[in-house]
């Protein structure tokens, strides 16, 4: 089997979605390599096999026309990939933002010279194309150079409209000044012979302002719109005091190393807690504000805060390997993946370049033909390319996936990727999983019955004799036990129960059948008591003297906001059903409980299988949520898995999505956030095509000046990224 291994790569250079398929197309031109680009993240997601080098693939993108390197693994102290790309962005807009304020400057005037003929002294002309051409050459620069390095490789992209257009304003104006007419002794604009009197410096100035002051608003607003990732990298504690006593740079940190944890610090790494006890505050990941109290043999997780109490945690995992940058691998994975849809505008937008280059050419030639001013054709030929560039296309989805996995994993959700997106926003049915899902996951006491003492009594003793056994069930009872007694040959009847002395009296503990077998003499009160405690869960019958003296029902309790996500999940149209492997009776119990009409129980994980098959033949959309290793093959098996946060490795691995906080309150949300993303997209999408199919006509008939074409090609960008940047406030 050949070895697969994965790269991320920085590329430089890419401005629409055209840069993209070319990317991609020159990456998947090396043998056994797969590639994914994502316009908004400047980023490449690639497999290679593993005689192929990183040099290689970095030669790859480079021979397309741009420049990369090979991201090497984050870590999440202090945020080294944050360093990384947002170094990346922040040197790719100063130079611009310079660009811009210089070129803003030197176009005022020109602009004015233009439009205001009682301006216009002997000369104005020559002192137009002395403002236009550091405007035009210097502040376009970034454009003609992607231009010039994608035309080596035959490649025409947005760039390529941008620099034919303003080139051709300015070398027409520059023709029309040294050999036309345009600065004749008492010449205005428009006198004379119109094709040879007409400057465009103003256009050729004004578009590239705008074009310079879109990619500005660009950069800046893919920066806010990664700010999930980075916050999530810079968690991470940076130095590390080890038990020792010295400290040193987290980067030194190995497994197995003790170090401290003081009071409002940071846990530095994934570890156990070796000594000490503290509350600590792991809303970073969960989203819960209240802490968690920590003692010997708890795991802690790296970036949580200790905020009170001194820990010594040993190390378990390290750098990449430790839970937090393992979230951080799993947003990132999502940011650069791509949804059906982004992939379809991709393929248009690899076309588009070159019909539009047509469509400019066949606009002059129809002016020419049709007997209209050769500077009227020209310049409706010059809006057709300033007006149709793609960016927006570009845009439209990468961003509003970057900005929407962002703002999920701040509300605690952890989405794979794109494709998860797109499925959650389609389901109509969600199938719950009962214990760990809907529940605890863990045994509680629910009710106590006595006949012949009292409850507290009942507690102490049974509770006493229920401590020395490790049974679930047992501990439930043993949690809630009131005072202390002394326990004396105390034995274990393995799926029976317990006997024992406490305090000099025989006593016994166990299964209903059991306190028969002890010639037990039970009460009508407590035999009532026992069928109701076995509707909803387990039923401990305890007593001494040759009596049942008391009935403990326990019971997986439901949590608390269990209900209140059911109603809410119902509230957006979609059917909710119990799927459990436990008793019909408890699942029916449960189900009634939190408002679930459609419950099937006492299935293996087989049958949990073969239950989501079965929905989805009848044309359901199915969510699958659940927490265990029986549940895995199902979220595996439903069009989208959600695995709780504190469930197994196995349910998170076969899952799309994973909440991070207790409860199920985030399956509503996950929902919610999804249905908006997809919405934006869509809205965006339609509003990229919507610009371009109007305009175009617009400009081709001579409609749309080139300035307003190029401030309305920068608006349409700007539009996309900010509409996608209301998904911040996702809920």
């Amino acid at each position: 089997m050949t070895d697969v291994r994965e790269a991320t790569l920085d590329i430089a250079g890419m401005t629409c979605a055209s840069c993209v398929a070319r990317v991609e197309k020159r990456l998947q031109s090396v043998e056994g390599v797969t590639a994914e680009v994502n316009l908004a993240t400047e980023s490449a997601k690639v497999s290679y096999p593993a005689h192929v080098d990183g040099e290689r693939l970095v030669q790859a993108v480079r021979e397309a026309g741009y420049d990369a390197r090979v991201r090497t693994p984050h870590t999440v102290h202090g945020g080294e990939h944050e360093a990384a790309h947002g170094a990346h962005v922040h040197d790719a807009s100063t130079p611009l933002r310079a660009r811009l304020l210089v070129s803003a400057a030197l176009a005022v005037p020109v602009v004015l010279l233009a439009m205001v003929p009682a301006w216009q002294f002997p000369g104005w002309a020559w002192a137009s194309f002395a403002l236009a051409t550091p405007i035009v050459l210097w502040g376009g620069w970034p454009f003609h150079r992607a231009t010039l390095a994608n035309a080596r490789h035959g490649a025409m992209t947005m760039d390529t409209l941008v620099t034919i257009g303003t080139m051709a304003a300015y070398l027409w104006s520059v023709w029309a000044l040294v050999f036309g007419t345009a600065d004749a002794a008492g010449m205005r604009q428009g006198d004379g012979d119109a094709a040879t009197s007409m400057v465009y410096f103003e256009v050729a100035s004004v578009v590239t302002v705008f074009l310079l002051l879109g990619r500005v608003i660009e950069q800046r607003s893919k920066r806010r719109a990664g700010g999930a990732l980075r916050a999530l990298l810079s968690l991470g504690a940076t130095d590390v005091e080890l038990a020792e006593g010295r400290s040193i740079p987290i980067d030194d940190l190995r497994v197995g190393d003790e170090f401290i944890v003081r009071p409002g610090a940071k846990v530095a790494t994934d570890g156990v807690v070796v000594d000490g006890t503290a509350s600590v505050d792991e809303s970073m990941l969960t989203g819960e504000a209240v802490p968690v109290d920590v003692e010997a043999g708890t795991s802690v997780t790296g970036g949580t805060i200790a905020t009170d109490g001194r820990l010594v945690v040993r190390a378990t995992s390290v750098g990449a390997d430790t839970r937090l940058a393992r979230i951080a691998r799993l947003v990132e994975d999502a940011q650069t993946g791509k949804s059906r849809v982004q992939r379809l505008a991709d393929r248009i937008s690899a076309v588009f370049v070159p019909v539009v280059v047509g469509l400019s050419v066949v606009t002059l030639v129809g002016w020419i033909v049709a007997g209209q001013p050769v500077a009227a054709g020209f310049t409706a030929a010059v809006a057709v390319l300033i007006i149709a560039c793609p960016c927006a296309l570009g845009l439209a989805t990468p961003i509003a996936i970057l900005v929407g996995t962002g703002r999920a994993a701040q509300l605690g959700i952890l989405i794979t990727g794109p494709e998860a997106l797109e499925q959650a926003e389609r389901i109509d049915t969600v199938v719950l999983d009962k214990t760990g899902t809907v529940t605890e996951g863990r045994m509680a006491l629910a009710a106590v019955t006595v006949d012949g003492t009292s409850r507290d009594e009942a507690l102490r003793v049974v509770g006493a004799l229920e401590a020395h056994s490790e049974h679930p069930v047992a501990r439930a009872i043993a949690t809630a036990r009131v005072g202390s007694a002394v326990v004396e040959e105390f034995r274990s009847r393995a799926g029976r129960g317990v006997t024992g002395t406490v305090d000099g009296v025989a006593v016994f503990a166990g299964r209903p059948a059991f306190a028969t077998e002890q010639g037990a003499v039970v009460a009508p009160s407590l035999a009532a008591a026992i069928a109701a405690g076995e509707a909803h869960g387990t039923v401990v019958v305890a007593g001494w003297n040759g009596q049942a003296t008391a009935v403990f029902a326990v019971a997986d309790a439901v949590r608390a906001d269990s209900a209140e996500v059911v109603a809410s999940v119902r509230g957006l149209g979609v059917d909710v059903v119990l799927l459990t492997g436990d008793n019909a009776s408890v699942a029916q119990a449960v189900a009634a409980e939190v408002g679930i009409d459609r419950v099937v129980a006492g299935v293996l994980p087989e049958g949990k299988v073969d239950e989501i098959a079965r929905l989805q033949a009848a044309g359901h959309r199915v969510a699958m949520v659940g927490d265990g290793v029986n549940d895995a093959a199902a979220l595996a098996t439903a069009d989208l898995g959600i695995a709780m946060g504190g469930g197994t490795d196995a349910a998170m691995h076969a899952s799309d999505i994973t909440l991070m906080r207790e409860g199920l309150g985030q399956v509503d949300t996950a929902l919610r956030v999804s249905r908006r993303t997809m919405r934006i997209i869509r809205g965006n999408l339609f509003w990229a095509f919507a610009y371009n199919a109007a305009a175009l006509p617009l400009a081709a008939f001579g409609l749309l000046n080139p300035m307003i074409a190029a401030a309305a090609m920068a608006f349409s960008s700007v539009f996309v990224v900010l509409n996608s940047l209301r998904l911040r406030r996702a809920s």
